[in-house]
């Protein structure tokens, strides 16, 4: 491991990452203008999570020393790609931006935004079912030679500092802005259970990086070796435990997460159920037990 002042003190400008700080800070920005105005107060806090935790830690990935050695080292690169995808989304969401902008917006925006919400692709990306997929497709790719080139490559680079952020605030969002992703208990249990299979899931490319014998993308040159990374070998080792480790981690509060929204959807079909009349309640189990003959 690198000392602690090349930690603190390794820096640069990533330009992609400047675009996406601005614009995003901007349109929260604007949003809670827009929200004040129509007399809606946004909570301080939410706003300084959103800016401070969330951008701030994407900054911090992105131009710190994650992102000066990301090229250089697997392990960098790995630990700022897992955390952009698992936990700058959750900072983000602190500061509930899918909740301003519907303060912020008028009513047709309302409907446009809630429109996309809806749509297939975003509801695959959203749900416990579709964004493990996802996650073992991009983690995968570290497990071909195509490591060496998201690594190295400006474009690669600069496309990977823009959409997994926002791959992983949509794969997030049933967690940060549960209200807009209001489903049945039944659908809840399905999914809790299938995060138990996830947590084998996400392991596997971590676990293969870790135990493999030989370089995978290999490039088995260490260019501008440091004290701390003499052996291509050991990094991707050490990558491939970061990543194990990481995945791991982040599934623990996610099933603890998944299962206040089951504990709320189930409260709210009671508070439902409590207000049916012993009439509806029992035209109900006669249509259930018609459904199962």
């Amino acid at each position: 491991m690198p000392p602690l002042e090349i930690l603190i003190s390794s820096w640069r400008l990533d330009w992609a990452a400047a675009a996406f700080v601005v614009v995003t800070g901007l349109l929260y920005g604007l949003g809670v203008r827009a929200a004040t105005h129509k007399g809606r107060r946004w909570p301080a806090w939410r706003a300084a999570a959103f800016y401070v935790l969330g951008l701030g830690t994407f900054v911090l990935l992105t131009c710190g020393f994650t992102g000066v050695y990301g090229a250089q080292q697997r392990w960098a690169f790995t630990l700022k790609l897992s955390l952009l995808l698992f936990v700058v989304p959750l900072l983000i969401g602190l500061g509930k931006p899918l909740t301003l902008a519907r303060a912020a917006l008028p009513p047709q925006g309302i409907a446009a935004f809630d429109a996309v919400l809806a749509s297939r692709p975003v509801r695959f990306v959203s749900n416990s079912f579709g964004a493990p997929l996802l996650g073992l497709a991009l983690f995968s790719t570290l497990l071909t030679p195509a490591f060496y080139t998201l690594r190295t490559n400006p474009a690669a680079d600069a496309l990977l500092t823009i959409a997994v952020p926002l791959l992983g605030m949509l794969m997030a969002l049933p967690i940060i802005e549960e209200s807009d992703f209001q489903r049945s208990s039944a659908y809840l249990t399905l999914e809790f259970m299938f995060v138990f299979i996830e947590l084998l899931i996400d392991a596997i490319p971590g676990i293969l990086l870790s135990l493999s014998g030989q370089v995978l993308d290999h490039v088995t040159s260490v260019p501008d070796p440091q004290w701390w990374f003499r052996d291509a070998l050991q990094d991707q080792q050490f990558a491939g435990n970061l990543l194990w480790f990481i995945c791991e981690v982040v599934d623990l509060p996610l099933i603890i997460l998944m299962f206040i929204r089951f504990s709320r959807s189930d409260k709210r079909e009671a508070k439902v159920f409590d207000k049916l009349t012993d009439e509806q309640l029992d035209e109900l189990n006669s249509q259930h037990m018609r459904g199962r003959r």
